[in-house]
């Protein structure tokens, strides 16, 4: 089969980027997104001409650097894979597919379809870990943990980090992903000690890389490669909330009669 592509091209964060098309030579309909563009690249640099610059590692759908937004969605037609987990069967001979990096500012450009995401990096170095000493791992069963609240850990930790919730997203809010990573730990005992100032820390941090709000229109959970769900939005909202008003009375004065009541 044959595809032609609209690729955007920018040669780097100052310049202006534009779409070019490119007419693919035959492939295979089992070829990944991903090996489609390694094709392409193969045949442009044989023609002397610039590659298309594009993000890749794991392509197993785990490492989340696969940012790409293909006819408009990213990642690609389908819910619940990364872009390296589409492949060209998901279209038809001759169609016209547009590719896009993901779009937001705190998201540039680097070239072509990369951008940089270090933006999420900085959030989690605001609290995006334990950083209380627990000593050396227990006996599985020495510390429980209910299993309801283990197993929404174990959907919230699910997040890749790839950031498609962002450019789906009309605001390019980051709730989706800050919810998921401060929902992960706050679920587990080993979260709990810095519960309040993780929380306060990566929301600050969220609004000082310049992410927008979310709107609840759940664009986020409907491209998230791993379907987190916007109930971690929900939950966000209320570690927020309750962190806010404990902060705001852990540093409140003691009243002058020292009793309850």
């Amino acid at each position: 089969m044959k595809v032609k592509l609209k690729v955007w091209r920018q040669r780097d964060a100052n310049a202006a980027g534009e779409f070019r098309e490119y007419e693919t030579p035959d492939l295979n309909p089992n070829m990944s997104f991903l090996e489609m563009l390694d094709v392409v690249n193969d045949e442009l640099v044989r023609q002397g001409a610039e590659p298309i610059a594009f993000d890749h590692d794991c392509r197993e759908g785990i490492c989340g650097t696969c940012s790409l937004v293909i006819n408009g969605k990213p990642h690609g037609p389908h819910r619940g894979v990364a872009t390296c987990q589409t492949y060209l069967r998901s279209f038809q001979d001759g169609d016209v597919i547009t590719v896009e990096p993901f779009r937001a500012k705190p998201f540039p450009v680097i070239k072509d379809l990369v951008v940089n995401r270090s933006a999420f990096d900085r959030i989690m170095q605001h609290g995006g870990f334990v950083s209380v000493r627990t000593g050396s791992a227990c006996d599985g069963n020495a510390l429980p943990v209910p299993k309801a609240a283990a197993d929404l850990a174990m959907d919230a930790a699910a997040c890749i980090g790839c950031g498609a919730c962002v450019a789906a997203c009309k605001n390019a809010s980051a709730m989706l992903f800050v919810g998921a990573k401060v929902s992960h730990l706050s679920l587990l005992p080993q979260g709990e000690a810095e519960r309040d100032r993780r929380v306060l820390a990566m929301v600050a941090q969220m609004d000082a890389e310049g992410f927008g709000n979310c709107t609840n229109q759940y664009e986020c959970s409907a491209v998230c490669p791993k379907l987190i769900s916007h109930d971690f939005i929900a939950r966000l909202n209320r570690e927020y909330g309750k962190a806010l008003i404990r902060s705001a009375f852990s540093l409140a004065p003691a009243s002058a009669g020292g009793g309850a009541g």
